[in-house]
């Protein structure tokens, strides 16, 4: 029977994530045509894009104005795509397992170090990577000849090993982390002790014991670095000019091109992690909405609830020396943005040349750093420190309200997901929800805000910069917003098997009851962590999308014989990231390094705010924090001198009063 039910649950889920990949096709195209707010005119053309997508004669790629068959087209490319990103898998993952083993063996001491740089090397935003190795190419061949590898493609050509190397970067870092953390958990559990007590060198505790058991979750978590890999691919793509199965997603936006490259890139993935999950995992366990019910399912789910404990523990938390340094560093950048312009007439100060004393020109945009402009100025001439100061509230702010948005979205879905979806539908959700980890997020974002966020040389904007913040910010929530509800509604879960839960459960106690009095408090820390994720997350999107010329409320295009390039209107970060290929090819290299550094502080900010509410709950359950042993005052005794018959009688006494 298992045999019979394991194909047909697989093909099931697959279907659903097919119609999810018809439905995100048809975006483009009904955004342009029948207007962002049309719901009736989109659901009309999802229906007839279904027949036209089941009719094979019209699988056609149109490459050189000339007509060729779709599938076969895109085959070898998509091919190139999966070899560069198999290859960066298998670096990340064998370089990964390797560092894991030789720091398990190192001194502790050791090993704090190798944390704290894990940590601050995933602040580095992928764009990052790939721009300082080709840098680093470039410096080699300027100073002696050589050229390392081929770090752009030209033509016909194909480039393998430098994007492979900046992709294998996420792995790396990420596989490293999470290797290391679980083996840490691992070998605190009561039977690798036992192993130990019976003489097992660690090696053999290691090989036997350790890596069979870590090896479950680890590939659990490996999903989430594919995730993150296939947006990266996205974007490496872009930097070293390879053509594979993303380049002509973004070439080509008929919605029959956009679903065909989207499958071949969701099947493989979606094969592995469903069908391992659905052939071990048969999908029961306990229901618990046998519990006791309330009627008013929804009425007692109020946001104030929640807001004066998350109120109460920022207070608690901005004790704590990290969480206090991250937030002050992304509350003064907020602060001095809106401050900023109201003592300078000129917000952003421009230069057109700069001339010396002779009136000479001796620099032409982009100028270089000096004393007028600190960081340099763009290619328009503008400043970009000024740009950088002026945008950062509307970047910060942005990010901020999104993981906002996403995490309440999260919570209060997740918590009809713990109290009232029976297990087989939490089973069904899970599948359907896994599957968002199989697309590429930051090439889904592209692709629904491209029509939107574009303006037109000769019309503009169909919509006011307003309802594009808008559009933009709810779309970043939504497309991620299935995946924080699960996360969120498995927390809750977690914390409802514990057993003052069940014991209050079975003392009568209300859904509202369990939910404030019981799981909010143990769950409010982790919705901190969820927000500083997501928040993180947001910013590497804008990133990403700046490189495509998508900016923050929309992207400015001229007309005319000679039009300028694609702008930003609100000066915000991603703005500036635009820029990356055309300095790395004119060697103008400040003029993204600086919008990446400002990217990377304020990620940094984000995760000392993590990481101070991990210490804090770390403290709680009695987890050393610091690894220094806490030092006891030792209070010196006076000797008293002995008397027979007084002391004699004391302890007497005592002997007797105590017995």
């Amino acid at each position: 029977m298992r045999v019979l039910k394991f194909p047909l649950k697989l093909i099931f889920y697959y279907s659903l994530g097919l119609i999810g990949i018809l439905a995100v096709s048809i975006a483009p195209q009904a955004f342009t045509e029948r207007g962002m707010y049309n719901f009736i005119g989109y659901f009309e053309e999802f229906i007839k894009f279904i027949f036209y997508f089941m009719e094979p004669e019209n699988w056609i790629y149109y490459y050189k104005n000339q007509p060729v068959e779709l599938l076969e087209f895109l085959w070898g490319t998509y091919l190139y795509s999966l070899k560069i990103l198999g290859g960066a898998l298998a670096i990340g993952l064998g370089l990964a397992l390797i560092l894991n083993l030789i720091t398990v063996f190192l001194p502790r001491w050791l090993t704090v170090p190798i944390k704290k740089l894990l940590n601050l090397l995933e602040t580095v935003p992928d764009l990052m990577f790939a721009f300082l190795l080709q840098l680093f190419i470039v410096f080699i061949f300027k100073k002696s000849g050589i050229e390392l590898m081929l770090f752009t493609a030209y033509g016909e050509e194909t480039v393998y090993l430098a994007p492979m190397i900046t992709l294998a970067v996420i792995p790396i870092i990420s596989f490293f982390r999470i290797l290391l953390l679980i083996t840490e958990e691992e070998f605190l559990k009561p039977h690798i002790e036992f192993a130990q007590s019976k003489g097992l060198s660690k090696w053999k505790i290691f090989r036997s014991h350790v890596m069979k058991n870590v090896s479950p979750s680890f590939f659990h978590h490996g999903k989430i670095i594919i995730w993150g890999m296939l947006s990266s691919l996205f974007i490496i793509e872009t930097i070293f000019n390879t053509r594979g199965i993303t380049y002509f997603v973004t070439d080509d936006f008929r919605p029959i091109v956009i679903a065909v490259s989207l499958i071949l890139i969701f099947t493989p993935f979606f094969v592995i992690y469903q069908g391992v999950y659905l052939w071990v995992n048969d999908g029961s366990g306990e229901d618990l909405t046998k519990y006791k019910k309330d009627r008013n399912h929804f009425r007692e789910w109020r946001i104030w609830l929640w807001a004066a404990t998350l109120r109460k523990l920022w207070w608690q938390h901005m004790h704590n020396p990290k969480f206090a340094a991250g937030f002050s560093m992304i509350f003064i950048m907020i602060v001095y943005s809106f401050i900023f312009p109201l003592f300078k007439e000129k917000p952003i100060n421009f230069i057109n040349y700069m001339k010396n004393d002779e009136g000479r020109i001796i620099s032409a945009p982009p100028h270089p750093p000096s004393k007028e402009m600190i960081l340099g100025s763009d290619f328009f001439g503008y400043s970009i420190m000024d740009q950088m100061i002026v945008g950062a509230k509307y970047t910060l702010l942005f990010a901020l309200i999104v993981a906002f948005l996403r995490v309440v979205g999260g919570f209060y879905l997740g918590v009809v997901y713990h109290f009232h979806l029976k297990e087989y539908r939490k089973n069904w959700l899970d599948r359907m929800v896994d599957s968002i980890h199989f697309l590429p997020l930051s090439l889904i974002a592209y692709l629904l805000l491209r029509p939107v966020l574009w303006g037109s040389p000769a019309q503009g904007f169909q919509n006011s910069i307003f309802e594009r913040l808008i559009f933009e910010a709810i779309l970043l929530t939504i497309l991620v917003l299935p995946l924080t509800t699960v996360l969120i509604g498995n927390e809750l879960k977690l914390i409802g098997k514990k057993d003052f839960v069940l014991s209050a459960k079975l003392l009568g106690g209300s859904n509202k009851h369990l939910l404030w009095t019981h799981l909010f408090p143990h769950l409010a820390p982790r919705l901190f962590i969820i927000f500083g994720h997501q928040f993180i997350q947001t910013l590497l999107i804008l990133v990403h999308l700046g490189l495509f010329h998508l900016f923050l409320g929309g992207t400015i295009i001229t007309g005319g014989d000679m039009p300028d390039p694609p702008k930003t209107g609100t000066f915000e970060w991603s703005g500036l990231i635009s820029s990356a290929r055309y300095s790395l090819m004119t060697g103008k290299y400040w003029v993204v390094l600086a919008p990446l550094a400002a990217f990377m502080i304020a990620i940094i900010a984000m995760q000392l705010i993590v990481q101070g509410v991990k210490e804090i709950q770390q403290k709680k359950v009695g987890v050393l924090v610091n690894n220094t042993p806490i030092k006891h005052k030792r209070k010196r005794v006076k000797k008293k001198e002995y008397h027979p018959v007084m002391d004699d009688f004391k302890l007497t006494n005592h002997q007797t009063y105590k017995g």
